[in-house]
């Protein structure tokens, strides 16, 4: 996922995704990510905790950063 465009795409995938799921219950939204997005549940867990600790302004930064440096995949091994 090097390029910008990759990410809007994304959003739209999980706005559908969680349209319908209660938003308020994280257990419903990592289901949600780990059912229909293949993601393991302790990374559903993980995703979840970071959108709501970090919010879309910080995140936003990091995945600006983490593309500049080219850094696909972190040390978390995700």
């Amino acid at each position: 996922m090097n390029a910008p465009e990759n990410v809007a795409n994304l959003v739209e995938e999980y706005r559908a995704l969680f349209e319908g799921v209660h938003r308020d219950a994280s257990d419903s939204l990592e289901s949600a990510l780990t059912r229909e997005a293949q993601w393991t549940p302790e990374a559903a867990v993980y995703l979840v905790q970071l959108a709501r600790a970090y919010g879309s302004f910080m995140l936003r930064n990091a995945l600006a950063i983490s593309l500049a440096l080219d850094i696909e995949d972190g040390r978390l091994g995700f």
